[in-house]
Protein backbone atom coordinates (compact mmCIF):
# COMPACT_ATOMS: atom_id res chain seq x y z
CA UNK A 1 0.00 0.00 0.00
CA UNK A 2 1.29 3.13 -1.11
CA UNK A 3 1.37 6.45 0.72
CA UNK A 4 -1.34 7.84 -1.80
CA UNK A 5 -3.64 4.88 -0.65
CA UNK A 6 -3.35 5.52 2.65
CA UNK A 7 -4.55 9.27 2.26
CA UNK A 8 -7.28 8.26 0.34
CA UNK A 9 -8.33 6.23 2.67
CA UNK A 10 -8.43 8.48 6.11
CA UNK A 11 -9.21 11.49 4.62
CA UNK A 12 -11.36 14.01 7.17
CA UNK A 13 -15.18 13.83 6.19
CA UNK A 14 -16.90 16.63 6.42
CA UNK A 15 -18.30 17.51 10.06
CA UNK A 16 -22.21 17.11 9.93
CA UNK A 17 -21.99 13.66 8.17
CA UNK A 18 -19.70 12.17 10.69
CA UNK A 19 -21.54 13.73 13.39
CA UNK A 20 -24.44 11.88 11.87
CA UNK A 21 -22.91 8.70 11.95
CA UNK A 22 -21.15 9.34 15.75
CA UNK A 23 -23.18 7.02 18.34
CA UNK A 24 -21.27 8.70 21.34
CA UNK A 25 -23.31 9.12 24.25
CA UNK A 26 -26.42 8.62 22.85
CA UNK A 27 -27.77 6.55 25.93
CA UNK A 28 -26.69 9.54 27.74
CA UNK A 29 -29.22 11.70 25.36
CA UNK A 30 -31.77 9.30 25.43
CA UNK A 31 -31.85 9.07 29.27
CA UNK A 32 -31.48 12.98 29.50
CA UNK A 33 -35.02 13.16 27.46
CA UNK A 34 -36.55 10.61 29.06
CA UNK A 35 -35.89 11.68 32.87
CA UNK A 36 -38.33 14.61 33.51
CA UNK A 37 -41.20 11.82 32.26
CA UNK A 38 -39.26 9.59 35.14
CA UNK A 39 -39.39 12.43 37.32
CA UNK A 40 -43.28 12.66 36.62
CA UNK A 41 -44.23 9.50 36.98
CA UNK A 42 -42.00 9.09 40.46
CA UNK A 43 -43.94 11.93 42.09
CA UNK A 44 -47.19 11.05 40.99
CA UNK A 45 -46.15 7.30 42.78
CA UNK A 46 -45.21 9.31 45.65
CA UNK A 47 -47.72 12.23 46.26
CA UNK A 48 -50.58 9.59 45.48
CA UNK A 49 -49.47 7.20 48.10
CA UNK A 50 -49.37 10.12 50.43
CA UNK A 51 -52.97 10.94 49.25
CA UNK A 52 -54.14 7.67 49.96
CA UNK A 53 -52.46 7.71 53.40
CA UNK A 54 -53.40 11.34 54.71
CA UNK A 55 -57.16 10.14 53.72
CA UNK A 56 -57.11 6.80 55.14
CA UNK A 57 -55.50 8.10 58.28
CA UNK A 58 -58.40 10.93 58.57
CA UNK A 59 -61.18 8.60 57.92
CA UNK A 60 -59.72 5.93 60.71
CA UNK A 61 -59.31 9.10 62.86
CA UNK A 62 -62.68 10.59 62.36
CA UNK A 63 -64.55 7.00 63.09
CA UNK A 64 -62.57 7.08 65.99
CA UNK A 65 -63.64 10.13 67.86
CA UNK A 66 -67.36 9.50 66.42
CA UNK A 67 -67.41 6.21 68.41
CA UNK A 68 -65.83 7.90 71.26
CA UNK A 69 -67.99 10.41 71.34
CA UNK A 70 -71.17 8.11 71.01
CA UNK A 71 -69.94 6.33 73.76
CA UNK A 72 -69.07 9.37 76.27
CA UNK A 73 -71.94 11.76 75.29
CA UNK A 74 -75.37 11.71 77.46
CA UNK A 75 -78.23 9.10 76.25
CA UNK A 76 -80.60 11.90 77.12
CA UNK A 77 -78.71 14.56 75.92
CA UNK A 78 -81.53 15.38 73.29
CA UNK A 79 -84.28 16.02 75.85
CA UNK A 80 -81.58 17.73 78.05
CA UNK A 81 -80.73 20.24 76.14
CA UNK A 82 -77.06 19.74 76.08
CA UNK A 83 -74.66 20.22 73.02
CA UNK A 84 -71.21 18.61 72.46
CA UNK A 85 -68.66 21.40 72.36
CA UNK A 86 -67.19 20.41 74.91
CA UNK A 87 -65.30 17.46 73.57
CA UNK A 88 -63.90 19.23 70.76
CA UNK A 89 -60.51 19.45 72.44
CA UNK A 90 -60.68 15.42 73.04
CA UNK A 91 -62.06 15.00 69.14
CA UNK A 92 -58.83 16.94 68.14
CA UNK A 93 -56.78 14.69 70.09
CA UNK A 94 -58.03 11.56 68.64
CA UNK A 95 -58.32 12.54 65.01
CA UNK A 96 -54.69 13.75 64.89
CA UNK A 97 -52.75 11.40 67.39
CA UNK A 98 -52.56 7.59 67.85
CA UNK A 99 -52.76 6.07 70.97
CA UNK A 100 -49.26 6.87 72.04
CA UNK A 101 -49.54 10.10 71.18
CA UNK A 102 -47.56 10.18 68.10
CA UNK A 103 -49.28 12.02 64.91
CA UNK A 104 -50.61 9.33 62.47
CA UNK A 105 -50.13 11.81 59.38
CA UNK A 106 -47.22 11.83 57.67
CA UNK A 107 -45.34 15.48 57.30
CA UNK A 108 -46.92 17.92 55.55
CA UNK A 109 -50.97 16.84 56.44
CA UNK A 110 -52.73 19.33 59.04
CA UNK A 111 -56.02 19.15 60.62
CA UNK A 112 -57.11 22.37 60.91
CA UNK A 113 -60.31 21.92 62.73
CA UNK A 114 -62.77 19.10 64.26
CA UNK A 115 -66.66 19.46 64.98
CA UNK A 116 -68.63 17.82 66.22
CA UNK A 117 -72.52 18.04 66.59
CA UNK A 118 -75.28 15.98 67.37
CA UNK A 119 -78.25 15.38 65.59
CA UNK A 120 -81.95 14.25 67.42
CA UNK A 121 -83.38 12.20 65.05
CA UNK A 122 -87.53 11.26 65.60
CA UNK A 123 -89.19 8.32 65.38
CA UNK A 124 -90.40 4.75 66.50
CA UNK A 125 -87.28 4.12 68.45
CA UNK A 126 -86.61 2.70 71.68
CA UNK A 127 -85.32 6.32 73.08
CA UNK A 128 -86.93 8.61 70.53
CA UNK A 129 -85.63 11.56 69.95
CA UNK A 130 -82.68 8.88 69.35
CA UNK A 131 -79.11 11.30 69.45
CA UNK A 132 -76.71 10.99 66.77
CA UNK A 133 -73.05 12.21 67.19
CA UNK A 134 -71.61 13.31 64.06
CA UNK A 135 -68.05 14.37 63.81
CA UNK A 136 -66.17 16.37 60.78
CA UNK A 137 -62.57 16.89 60.20
CA UNK A 138 -61.51 19.50 57.86
CA UNK A 139 -57.76 18.15 56.92
CA UNK A 140 -54.94 19.94 54.59
CA UNK A 141 -52.52 18.05 52.47
CA UNK A 142 -49.43 19.56 51.40
CA UNK A 143 -47.45 17.72 48.39
CA UNK A 144 -43.79 18.40 49.26
CA UNK A 145 -42.86 17.03 45.44
CA UNK A 146 -45.42 19.60 44.00
CA UNK A 147 -42.80 21.28 42.04
CA UNK A 148 -41.64 18.20 39.67
CA UNK A 149 -44.78 19.14 37.94
CA UNK A 150 -43.71 22.78 36.56
CA UNK A 151 -41.47 19.95 34.50
CA UNK A 152 -44.51 19.85 32.98
CA UNK A 153 -46.58 23.16 33.06
CA UNK A 154 -48.63 22.15 35.87
CA UNK A 155 -48.19 22.44 39.47
CA UNK A 156 -50.13 20.94 42.51
CA UNK A 157 -52.29 22.86 44.86
CA UNK A 158 -52.55 21.57 48.01
CA UNK A 159 -55.64 20.30 48.95
CA UNK A 160 -58.31 20.89 51.71
CA UNK A 161 -61.38 18.77 52.50
CA UNK A 162 -63.57 17.44 55.12
CA UNK A 163 -63.53 13.96 56.47
CA UNK A 164 -67.48 13.17 58.07
CA UNK A 165 -68.31 10.11 60.28
CA UNK A 166 -71.37 9.21 62.37
CA UNK A 167 -72.63 7.33 65.26
CA UNK A 168 -75.76 6.80 67.81
CA UNK A 169 -74.95 8.10 71.28
CA UNK A 170 -75.13 4.99 73.37
CA UNK A 171 -74.24 7.51 76.32
CA UNK A 172 -71.64 6.64 79.07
Amino acid sequence: MTTDDLAHTTAPRAPLPRFADDEDGAALIEFAIVLPMMLLVFAVIVEGSRLMLSYQSAISGVRDAARYLARVAPLDICTSGGNLNSYTTQLQTIVSQSVSGNSVFPSFVTVNSVTPSLACVVGTYRVSPAPVAQVTANVTVNFPFSGVFTLVGGSLAPITTDVTDSSRVFGS
